[in-house]
């Protein structure tokens, strides 16, 4: 059984997110309870993998084709930190 802690923003970036998010987002929360973030890797409509640049030791998972949730393994620890769920920005930066 693995453990996770939302980071204090999370809450707050929910509010706004459509019903269907929100749903995906605790189906996924279910699935890293379960079997962690090696079972995230396994289903393909997450697109689970890991982020760079400033978001380096990172990862992300993609709730829909807009939403993301960010997320932190803690080394061999069962603990997933979600630093928080946005909606992916496509624009060249």
């Amino acid at each position: 059984m693995w453990t996770i802690y939302e980071h204090r923003r999370v809450a707050k970036s929910l509010k706004g997110v459509p019903i269907e998010v929100l749903k995906r987002y605790e189906k996924w929360k279910d699935i890293v309870v379960i079997s962690g973030s090696q079972g995230l890797k396994k289903i393909k409509g997450l697109n689970d993998e890991s982020l760079s640049g400033k978001w380096k030791g990172y990862r992300s998972s993609r709730l829909n084709i807009q939403y993301r949730v960010i997320y932190k393994v803690e080394g061999d620890k069962v603990l997933v930190q979600v630093e928080d769920v946005t909606p992916h920005d496509y624009r060249r930066k």
